[in-house]
């Protein structure tokens, strides 16, 4: 944390430096083998498994690697602007690339009798409702950065490995769980209508431009003396003030232009449903109809037998 051999910081250099943990490894390492597994096992008994989702999967995960252990995880106790890209990609593109991996429909899929039992028990349980449960992820995911950063949680961050390795799980699980019931992939509870799926997403983005604008304009820095200190043993570190200022912009630019795209796949899927369910409803005319039609022409050849 702070350490003074810290060359400056460059984007060129964004892979050159790794500081590699072992939890990350062991979680990342686990949750790739894993799902590879599950998709080898549809593969082997001849099923399908689309394969954007085991893209998307593996996008989430290298997502949080280098997010966490490359140059970003590097100096992310000594810019907070890099802390808020890195904050973005853990709260928000980590999440939803996850989600379009559907893992729980993967899982219910391929795990054997017992287990896949207790995988439905979980989903059906009141901690699961509760947890997805709208207002209540709405509130997590909008209030969280404020609980982050105008509390002791964000110095305590700086200062304490363990604390600092909480805080990137933290985000993560509250963004899957606002994010997660969005996309509606998995079989899970709190499974929104289109429409409030898009007004929840709408409603994300003043709550990031906000707080972003308030990093922006406000002279107190965030994590007291950490900064300025920091500053004082590298010559190379930006000013704080500005630094701040750079990553409030950074919060409010990159929330709007994820919750944008987000914006853009919710109503895709939203008119592909909607294109489907229209199908499904002309399909069943169309039933009804020919079997009408068929008990007209039954009836039809009825009387014409009476007749003669």
């Amino acid at each position: 944390m702070g350490d003074d051999a810290l060359a400056p910081w460059s984007l060129v250099d964004l892979f050159s430096r790794w500081e590699l943990s072992t939890p990350v490894l062991v979680g990342t390492t686990l949750a790739t083998g894993l799902y590879l597994f599950g998709v080898w096992r549809l593969m082997r008994r001849g099923d399908r498994w689309p394969v954007n989702r085991t893209i998307c999967w593996l996008v989430g995960v290298i997502a949080f690697f280098i997010a966490t252990s490359s140059e970003i995880g590097v100096y992310d106790d000594t810019l907070l602007s890099v802390h808020m890209v890195q904050h973005m990609i853990l709260s928000m593109l980590v999440p939803v690339f996850l989600a379009l991996g559907a893992p729980v429909t993967l899982a219910l899929r391929t795990l054997p009798r017992r287990p896949r039992g207790w995988l439905m028990a979980l989903i059906h349980s009141r901690l699961a409702k509760v947890l997805t449960f709208a207002p209540l992820v709405f509130a997590l995911y909008v209030l969280s950065p404020w609980a982050l950063y105008y509390s002791g949680w964000y110095r305590a961050s700086l200062e304490h490995p363990l604390v600092h390795e909480m805080m990137h799980v933290h985000l993560v699980v509250v963004g899957s769980l606002f994010f997660w019931p969005l996309l509606g992939l998995d079989p899970i509870p709190g499974r929104l209508t289109y429409p409030l799926r898009v007004l929840m997403t709408v409603l994300t983005l003043p709550f990031h431009a906000f707080l972003g604008v308030t990093l922006m304009n406000q002279t107190t820095l965030l994590g007291g003396d950490w900064y300025p200190e920091l500053h004082d043993s590298m010559a190379w570190l930006p000013d704080p003030s500005a630094d701040q200022h750079l990553a409030g912009g950074i919060l409010w630019g990159s929330g709007d232009a994820i919750g944008l795209i987000f914006f853009i796949v919710l109503f895709s899927q939203w008119v592909r449903a909607s294109i489907r369910e229209a199908a499904q409803v002309d399909r069943r005319l169309d039933l009804q109809e020919a079997r009408a039609r068929a008990a007209g022409e039954d009836s039809d050849r009825f009387r014409g037998a009476t007749t003669e």
